[in-house]
């Protein structure tokens, strides 16, 4: 089952799906990021990230 566009992860956790994910908060940025990969930081941060859109 896919998760929902809006799915939050954060830093150091396993990635939920593949997609194009969003930095929550500013600044932002966007990444493609593959199910399974872990999270990555954000300008040297533990940052959240949201699913935009599906890959």
């Amino acid at each position: 089952m896919k998760a929902q566009i809006g799915t939050t992860a954060t830093t150091g956790h396993s990635c939920p799906e593949s997609g194009v994910w969003r930095v929550v908060g500013n600044p932002s940025t966007t990444a493609p990021i593959a199910k399974g990969n872990t999270m990555p930081p954000y300008g040297g941060k533990a940052v959240t990230w949201r699913l935009e859109a599906y890959a």
